[in-house]
């Protein structure tokens, strides 16, 4: 086979990748002054994290929100370019045909009280989330990773809230953020999400969560990320692209998705991956006009929201953008049977709903059962690295703080060298 090279520049770091971990990785070593490449196997940057354009309406890659908290996202993106628009701080509770409030009490106390009134908790179940929220905004985060771990449920269980409010109240919200909807998560790794959420904002771009990656690429240096390039194989010497174009480095980091990476590196071992579908349907009207998550108590789906009411230009003018998503992938009379659920939440008839998009991410989220490691070493080897939320937590935050630790030992390395 005839190799080609695809440059003729000797780079001290090639990133396989432009997802958050890839570019986080790469704007740490370029700032260090090396000469970092970064190749994508896609059209544009963000693994993950896309964007489409469908049938005029923005449609992301399975929902996703951007949670302003985050110590890497404060750290790295500059955000009044994503043009950010708030989600109402709390959510619906459908259940058994009723739509129960809960608002955060620090930030809506006159909606909070609805939650109380509506039966959704009790005296006990409210003390319980005060001393929870107030315990893990305030503690120190070193504080919250060393604390000893067990399952979501068990620590929801220790901390004095009752089964009823768990099943009604945490169950269905945490499926939406852990994938999973057994509470079997890591208590640990909930506490910092649970933080993350009462210190920060969910927000949605503009332009779709895909402008988050966007907006991390273009901070880069001018030619640094090379698109449509899919890395085949591993080198002594770098990596080939396309199996006969050779790029020359002196560390290689795989930010690549789990599969991808575990295909370039069969020793790696990646955790087993949450699967999610979210279907989009566009109506001629908004059956909810407040931008706010719903949950479902039975859960029919892990959450629903009316895109356009966040960012109206998500859709068409006159038109409204639902976005539901539910564990698994696409089974077959789903979609069907989830317009008859959401029929009952949104209180209005659903049959002209258009299906105008279905996304289904078999690597949404990785397990995260207790025990997990909140943070990996990232080198395999000598030149060898590799990063992302399967290295770390199941987040943008842990995806760009495993990039940035992968930038650290490499930097380490080759300075020694």
């Amino acid at each position: 086979m005839s190799i080609r090279h695809l440059d003729h520049t000797a780079w001290d770091a090639v990133v396989v990748g432009a997802g958050p971990a890839g570019l986080a990785c790469a704007a740490d070593l370029c700032a260090a002054g090396l000469r970092v490449r970064v190749v994508e196997a896609g059209d544009r940057p963000g693994g993950r994290m896309r964007t489409d354009l469908v049938a005029g309406c923005t449609v992301d890659r399975g929902f996703q929100v951007f949670n302003t908290a985050y110590p890497q996202v404060r750290r790295r993106v500059r955000l009044d370019r994503l043009r950010l628009r708030p989600f109402t701080p709390g959510f619906l509770v459908c259940d058994d045909g009723r739509r129960l409030r809960f608002a955060d009490p620090t930030r809506a106390p006159r909606q909070a009280l609805e939650g109380l009134a509506g039966g959704l908790a009790g005296p006990r179940d409210l003390a319980a989330l005060a001393a929870l929220t107030g315990r893990d905004v305030l503690a120190p985060a070193t504080l919250l990773r060393r604390g000893k771990d067990t399952t979501t449920r068990r620590a929801l269980a220790r901390a004095g809230f009752t089964d009823d409010f768990v099943a009604r109240f945490f169950r269905p919200f945490l499926s939406g953020v852990f994938l999973e909807d057994q509470l079997a998560t890591s208590g640990r790794f909930f506490h910092l999400v649970w933080r993350s959420m009462a210190r920060g904002t969910l927000c949605l771009p503009a332009g779709g969560i895909g402008a988050v990656p966007q907006v991390l690429a273009a901070q880069l240096p001018y030619g640094t990320v090379s698109l449509e390039s899919p890395v085949t194989e591993l080198t002594d010497d770098g990596v080939l692209v396309d199996g006969d174009r050779a790029v020359t480095a002196r560390a290689v980091v795989v930010a690549a998705g789990p599969a991808a990476a575990a295909r370039l590196l069969p020793r790696l071992a990646v955790p087993p991956y949450r699967t999610v579908t979210t279907y989009y349907h566009l109506a001629t009207r908004s059956p909810l006009r407040e931008p706010t998550l719903m949950t479902d108590v039975r859960g029919r789906f892990v959450n629903t929201c009316v895109l356009s009411e966040v960012h109206p230009g998500h859709a068409p003018r006159g038109h409204a953008l639902v976005a539901t998503s539910a564990l698994g992938g696409d089974l077959e009379g789903r979609e069907q049977a989830l317009r008859t659920a959401l029929a009952e939440c949104y209180e209005t008839d659903t049959g002209d709903w258009d299906l105008i998009a279905t996304r289904t991410v078999d690597e949404a989220l990785p397990a995260m059962p207790p025990g997990l490691p909140l943070s990996r070493r990232t080198r395999l080897g000598a030149g060898r690295y590799v990063c992302g939320d399967h290295r770390a937590t199941g987040s943008v935050q842990g995806a760009m703080a495993s990039g940035a630790r992968a930038a650290r030992e490499v930097l380490a390395d080759l300075t020694v060298g």
